[in-house]
């Protein structure tokens, strides 16, 4: 099983914003982080999310179960119940679905900041390198 802890982080609403991606496995360890653009930062979060699973379909790790976490609700809500209310993320829920079907099982899980500090670091950093 493969562990992804994503974060973002935003300077101003909208402004800059970076992101950070933990991916935990078998004998892996890897910390990311990759500049967003300019966006809101419910928009952030929606990125760093895609682009985590991109990055895993891209190193071919997606050939096993993988379990996302994520700080944002909404994001994770939005995945849960397959339903994006804000026109704004039917995109990033279109292209979630499109990328899930690459993946035997994928599992997304909503966790509380305190316990995803890794990829909130990263995404700091990010934020400042990037910005």
């Amino acid at each position: 099983m493969l562990r992804i802890y994503v974060d973002a982080a935003t300077k101003g609403n909208p402004g800059p914003s970076g992101g950070g991606i933990v991916i935990v496995g078998d004998a892996l360890h890897e910390q990311i982080h990759v500049p967003l653009g300019e966006c809101s930062n419910h928009e952030a979060e929606f990125k760093v999310f895609i682009k985590a699973l991109q990055l895993v379909i891209e190193k071919e790790l997606n050939d096993q179960t993988v379990l996302i976490h994520s700080d944002s609700k909404i994001v994770v809500q939005t995945i849960e119940k397959q339903h994006a209310k804000n026109a704004m993320f039917q995109p990033y829920l279109q292209t979630f679905q499109q990328l899930e079907s690459h993946f035997p099982l994928l599992l997304v899980k909503w966790l509380p900041e305190s316990q995803n500090k890794g990829a909130d670091t990263l995404a700091k950093q990010a934020l400042q390198k990037y910005q």
